[in-house]
This record gives C-alpha cells, structure tokens and sequence, in this order.
C-alpha cells in the first residue's frame, strides 16, 4: 500500500474493468480513491447507454464499491477545484479530489484531458489503466493473477473462463497487460503457480 490512485470514472464504467480495479484495490496493492461525484458520472454513464438497467440494482452496485475498498471516498476537496486548470472544466474535480487525498496517480482512459503540464505541479501523473496494471504485474504479478483468475471464477452468467475473461479486458482498454500475461503464461513455473479455471 504504497502509493495512493484516483480512479476517474471512465474507468469505472465497463463492467470488467471496474470489477478488475476494485479487486486489486481490495487486495491491498495499493490505495483505492474516488468520489461519490465520480460515482454519480459512472452510474449516469452507465444508464445512458443501457437505460433498461434496474437504478436499484444500480445503488446496490455503488454500495458494493465502496464495502469492497474501505476508506475509499474522498471528501474535502471541493475548495480545491477553482484553482485547477484543465482543457475541460468539468474534470477538475477529479485533480481535486488526487490533491486532498495525495494521490500520485490518476487512472483514466482520457489522458488528454489530463495534461502532464497541468498535473506535475501537484506531483501527480495520469495513467491509462493499461499502463497502471502493467505497472502492477511489474511488483506484484502472482497478485494481479490471482485477482483475475477469482474474477473469472466469480462470473456464473454466463460461466466465464479466464482466457474468456482475458480477451473481455483487452477489449475494454487493457491490451498490452492481456498480452503481458498471455506472453508468460509459458513460464512452466508461473502456471504451477496460478490455478486454472
């Protein structure tokens, strides 16, 4: 638990993706952050584009979130928005957020909203997810694994195999880090290691 990242919520949209990043965060690999603001984007998100989704089913989804990664939310940072210069207004409370919670890391499929120039004032970097679980199968390989592989065993409708559920996440934006796993899935001693589905 070393270092500290905001999840912006684009990441947190695809299903898989967000079940992937919650997992890892649960872990304990790193500290997880959000805000119910970024929540409420997420779950907008989500009903605009599957709009006969249950809001009910929905709620329950948020409160599993935030269980899931205690200390999770992050408050207090609404002074902090006006101050922060970004291409796109509407995403300043998200810098705000990483600020007051120090956050090193901004994950976010939207790298250009988030310019280097504008965030290494506050020492912080935006990361693809891509990039940010590469960064994590760099120190802690065997732990992404494992949270891939209960992901997997976790989906019942419709049953889900790991490989199945490797090329879901290389869909939604984890390409190199799918391609990652699969390259040292001919390591002998890695495959002793991690169970298969």
């Amino acid at each position: 638990m070393a270092f500290t990242a905001v999840y912006d919520a684009n990441v947190l949209h695809p299903a898989s993706l967000r079940d992937l990043l919650i997992r890892l965060a649960a872990d304990g690999l790193f500290r997880a952050k959000w805000t119910d603001e970024i929540l409420d984007e997420v779950f907008e998100s989500v009903l605009r584009v599957n709009p006969t989704l249950d809001p009910e089913r929905l709620q329950r989804t948020r409160a599993k979130m935030i269980k899931a990664v205690p200390d999770c939310l992050v408050t207090g940072y609404e002074p902090l928005v006006e101050a922060i210069k970004l291409p796109d207004e509407n995403d300043r409370h998200v810098v705000a957020a990483a600020i007051r919670c120090h956050a090193g890391v901004i994950v976010t499929s939207n790298l250009r909203d988030f310019p280097s120039e504008a965030l290494e004032l506050f020492s912080i970097e935006a990361q693809s997810p891509d990039v940010f679980v590469l960064h994590l199968l760099e120190f802690a390989r065997d732990e992404v694994i494992m949270a891939i592989t209960k992901q997997a065993a976790a989906l019942s409708q419709p049953p889900t195999s790991f490989d199945e559920l490797l090329d879901r996440l290389s869909e939604v934006g984890l390409s190199r880090s799918v391609a990652a796993i699969r390259d040292r899935r001919s390591d002998e001693q890695w495959i002793q290691n991690i169970p298969e589905l």
